[in-house]
């Protein structure tokens, strides 16, 4: 029994020591670098500048009435269509007292005025029949009697315009219908019946019955950095993505670049428009936010390589090409110079050093042989 316990702690040791040594023989064991073989490839490459900023109609028109009053009709609601001219709302005038009792006090002088004329002229012409008057004064009779119906006219046009904002003989250009100035669609119609407003002067903006849009020409409003904005130039073509829209990429003009800088949070701002243009099948709402892709160089059909396997040196660019058989146990690299040329932060143009076909060191692969 002592024998067998002897050999098996002999044994077990010697296991020990076997395993204790081949675990050590495996962590000095050289790694082996195995690269990524990537191939030069023939591509498009785009530099951009990134300005973040919304969709906004270019020619956005805040509708406001004439004449105060309260909103008696709504004809037309947010999202609707509208032509020029057409009606949106209706006002109806509430008169001032003292304006009103005038009103009505001119109306009755006129028509005292004209029917004492009235008289008088009937006497002249009966006087110029009978010879006793000149034609002259029959004339002057007739004209004061024109001026005087003419004065009662006017009395009782003020009178209906002081009463209703508005008089029979000139209703379809009353004030009191509040119509849209331009042709487009209707964003916004903050008012209600029953609502009151107050007409645009001088001194009050006025209230506004609704803001009209032409949603068919749209402009892109955004900002840059100042470190970007000294490569902007108007007349650049953009590339407009919205987060609304999947897969939706929309071109756009640079059509200003602000001369004057804004501060934001203590970064230094620069306000830039591009015009859009919208696909008839695409509908664009006002105030969308959107990232701007200014294009500022490209390049087409070049030989491009990914920028990770370029490595720089000093003003020296290398690259690493294969020389040992794709798919050897051991890879061999020639160490290359080569030109560069434009570069969109993943891929970079190759100008000159490596040719098409030719196979380039990529990421390296940690493996053990």
């Amino acid at each position: 029994m002592k024998k067998f316990l002897k050999i098996f702690a002999a044994v077990l040791f010697a296991a020990l020591l076997i395993s204790t040594f081949w675990f050590l023989w495996r962590k000095t064991r050289p790694v082996k670098q195995v690269y990524a073989i990537v191939e030069p490839k023939t591509d498009t490459l785009r530099q951009f500048v990134v300005a973040t900023g919304k969709v906004e109609p270019r020619d956005e028109v805040l509708i406001k009435p004439q004449i105060s009053g309260i909103i008696s009709e709504v004809r037309k609601e947010a999202g609707q269509k509208v032509s020029k001219g057409e009606v949106i709302a209706t006002v109806k005038v509430v008169p001032e007292m003292g304006q009103l009792s005038s009103a009505e006090s001119r109306v009755s002088v006129a028509e005292l005025s004209l029917a004492q004329t009235r008289r008088e002229n009937e006497r002249t012409l009966a006087l110029h029949a009978k010879g006793v008057v000149s034609d002259e004064e029959a004339e002057q009779s007739r004209t004061a009697l024109s001026k005087a119906e003419e004065e009662l006219q006017n009395a009782k046009e003020n009178l209906e315009i002081v009463r209703n904002g508005i008089s029979s003989r000139f209703k379809e250009l009353s004030n009191t219908q509040i119509r849209s100035t331009i042709d487009g669609m209707i964003l916004d119609v903050p008012i209600k019946v029953g609502n009151s407003v107050i007409q645009a002067n001088t001194f009050n903006d006025g209230t506004t019955i609704a803001s009209v849009a032409d949603m068919s020409n749209m402009q892109f409003q955004g900002k840059v950095d100042e470190t970007d904005v000294g490569r902007l130039r108007e007349g650049m073509p953009v590339k407009l993505t919205i987060g609304a829209l999947q897969n939706v990429e929309l071109d756009a003009v640079l059509e200003y670049v602000s001369p004057k800088a804004t501060e934001d949070n203590g970064v230094i701002l620069f306000e830039v428009k591009a015009a859009v243009t919208i696909p008839k099948d695409v509908f664009v709402r006002a105030g969308y936010s959107a990232n701007a892709n200014v294009v500022i160089e490209s390049r087409e059909g070049v030989l491009t390589l990914p920028e990770g396997t370029v490595e720089f040196e000093g003003e020296k660019t290398y690259v690493y090409v294969l020389t040992s058989p794709e798919g050897a146990s051991e890879q061999t690299f020639d160490k290359r110079e080569v030109k560069i040329g434009l570069s969109d932060g993943i891929n970079i143009e190759v100008v000159s050093g490596v040719a098409a076909g030719e196979k380039v060191r990529g990421a390296k692969e940690d493996k053990k042989k």
